[in-house]
């Protein structure tokens, strides 16, 4: 099993790649109406999940707790919820998505400052007792 930080940085990379790509997809046909949710998978999907990995990182008491990869999982589905939420949104097709996406991001954000409150950033793993 791949560690919290792993999964984390593995998964920012993709959606980089896939918001890389988008934007030049949008570039060679000089339409940017999407620019908004190509922004989101961005900034959400790369910079706050490579944020997540490294706390995580330099946390391994955090990274081992059940909560961290709850968060993970919660951060996914944000990303993966919110991008095309915004994408229907703005093509008219409703905001529902957006809306969920939007709640679910706010609660892994939530999360994310619950658990540097608890652990702190660059705590030790517990260590064991016999």
């Amino acid at each position: 099993m791949k560690s919290t930080a792993t999964k984390f940085y593995a998964t920012g990379a993709l959606f980089a790649l896939c918001g890389m790509i988008w934007g030049i997809v949008m570039s060679a046909t000089q339409d940017h109406t999407l620019s908004p949710a190509h922004g989101h998978l961005n900034l959400i999907g790369f910079v706050v999940m490579t944020v997540f990995g490294t706390f995580y990182a330099l946390s391994p008491g955090a990274a081992a707790s059940r909560l961290a990869g709850i968060h993970y999982f919660l951060t996914l589905a944000a990303v993966l919820i919110i991008v095309p939420g915004i994408v229907m949104a703005i093509s008219g097709s409703g905001e529902t998505l957006a809306k969920i996406g939007s709640v679910l991001t706010l609660a892994a954000m939530a999360l994310f400052a619950f658990l540097v409150l608890r652990h702190g950033v660059g705590t030790p793993r517990p260590r064991e007792t016999a």
